[in-house]
Parts: C-alpha cells; structure tokens; sequence
C-alpha cells in the first residue's frame, strides 16, 4: 500500500511547478493585452473579480476575525500597499514598453532583493557568499536592462517599463520585510481576503484617473473577458494557494527551487504567443541572476556533532 504522503508530495511539486507557469502567464497575457486593456483596468479588476471569488470562504473568516483586522487595519493597509497595491500594477505597467522575457527576468530576481533589504532594514546577517549573490544578480539585471549594451548606461537610453519593473521587484521585497516585522496572526485565507480588498482600494483612486482622463476605460468584449478571468484565477489565486501548499509540504527552500521554472516558461510563451525571441543578453542576463540566486538563497550547511564527546 502506498505511503499516505505520496499524493500530498505529488500534488505539492505539481503545484508549485504550475506556479511559476502562472506568474510567467501573467506576464504574457501583460504584453500581450496592452492594446486593448489599460494597466490599471487591467490591475484593478483582476483584483476586484479575485475578491468576488473570495469572498463566499473568506468573509465569515474575517468576520470571525474582525476584532484583530480592526485593531492592526494599520500594518495590514501597509502590506496591502505593496503586495497587491503596487506590484501587479507596476508589473502591468511595464508591459507597456518592455517585453515580457525582460519582465520575467527582473522579477525572478525577487528571493535576491527580499535577502537584500532584510540585510538593510532588518539588520539580517549576511554571509560572503550571499553578497557575491547579490553581485552577481544586480550584473545581470544591468544586462537585461541595458539589454547587452553599455551604451544604454552612459546615455541613460533606459526602456521606461525595464525601471518600472525594478521598482516593482523592490515593492515586492519591502512587502516581504514588513510582512516579517508587521505578521498578523490572521488564518491564511482571511488575510488574503482582507489583503485584496484593501489593496483594490489602494489601486481604486488612481484606477479611476485614469478612467477619468487618460485611458477612458476598455471595452468588455468576449475576448476580453477570459482575460480578466485567466489574471484573477490562475497567476492571483491558484497560484497563492498552490505556493503556500508546496512550501507547507516539501519547505520554503526547496520550494524556491521552482522559481527558476519562471524564465523557462516565459520564453516559451512568449516565443509561443508574443513572438519574442531570445536574444544574447537574455541569455548573460539570466545566467548571472541564476547564479545571483542559487548563491543567496543557498543554505549553510549544519554543523555536525562529533560522534563521541571529547573527554
């Protein structure tokens, strides 16, 4: 008979294998809409379809934790800003004048700013190695940005949507930090909830100046929709649940491992359906962040105990 964690395994790996498909998904279909869907529609009902979903599991949980959402309403509205907020929204926003491949690569350097600001902010310790990481993970966003050339540099001829996507990378880090010195003790699927809805909020004044008085809104055509649909589902989420589980089940480290499916399944895509192709500095870019990131998330290894005590 076979083991009862064989199916948790099973379905945690295919998990967190779908995971990075999705996040690289979400990264396609981006670019892939920017005709037709303005970033911040595109953001804000994403959000708002996820919560619509939500909602029927998660409000009598946050109902039942109302006292604790109200009493840290403060840190949660903080994390909100830079999760759900600002990340998608400057992902979205990059989109509209850099290539999905180049989003990809940036955003895989996520796991190297989070180690880099908690060493800033939190005070982390860092070892040698974790800094010759970060080294090399900073050298390879500079060839994806400069896109091989340094010319770019000394002429500050950036792509717009290259930057933003730093910055996005750096919001998503500064969530990481506060989530570790602001944690609320909520149950997984209550702060989701309450994560999305303030974070629909934050995106909701500026959503409607530009509805107002730049894009004027999309139209919500049958080709559309699944659009909408796909971006709240699968990259919002399934991929939320499905992460969380792989690291319940196989631990945050070798859950990682996974993230560095995201490029692989972003040049698929994007050569599938973007017809973007890989260039040389797509290829130094990506070696360099891989590198950056197995050396920074690489964990020490424990000291053994001897096997007898010394006398």
């Amino acid at each position: 008979m076979p083991d009862k964690t064989t199916r948790p395994l099973w379905l945690a790996y295919l998990g967190l294998t779908l995971t990075p498909l999705f996040w690289a998904g979400n990264a396609v279909v981006a670019r892939g809409v920017v005709d037709s869907i303005p970033p911040l529609s595109l953001s804000f009902w994403r959000w708002v379809l996820a919560l619509a979903i939500l909602l029927p599991i998660g409000a009598p949980q946050v109902r039942r934790q109302w006292p604790l959402v109200r009493q840290r309403w403060r840190s949660m509205l903080a994390l909100a800003t830079f999760s759900v907020g600002a990340f998608n929204t400057l992902l979205y926003l990059s989109a509209q004048t850099t290539t999905a491949l180049n989003i990809t690569l940036v955003n895989s350097t996520i796991p190297v700013m989070v180690a880099l600001l908690a060493w800033l902010i939190l005070g982390d310790r860092m070892r040698p190695v974790q800094l010759i990481g970060i080294g090399l993970a900073i050298a390879g966003v500079l060839v994806v940005v400069g896109r091989g050339d340094w010319r770019t540099f000394t002429a500050l001829n950036f792509q717009p949507g290259d930057l933003i996507m730093v910055a996005a990378v750096a919001s998503w880090g500064l969530f990481s930090v506060l989530l570790r010195r602001q944690a609320v003790p909520l149950t997984p699927i209550a702060f989701l909830t309450v994560q999305v809805a303030l974070g629909a909020l934050v995106i909701l004044p500026f959503y409607l100046l530009d509805l107002l008085f730049f894009s004027g809104g999309f139209d919500l055509t049958p080709s559309v929709a699944p659009t909408l649909l796909f971006v709240a589902i699968f990259p919002g989420l399934l991929a939320y649940a499905f992460w969380n589980h792989g690291v319940h089940w196989v631990g945050p480290a070798r859950a990682a491992m996974f993230m560095y499916l995201n490029p692989v399944f972003a040049a698929l895509l994007a050569g599938l359906f973007l017809n973007e192709r890989l260039s040389v500095f797509h290829l130094i870019g990506g070696l360099l962040i891989l590198f950056g990131l197995l050396l920074t998330t690489r964990q020490p290894r424990p000291v053994r105990p001897p096997a007898t005590l010394p006398e």
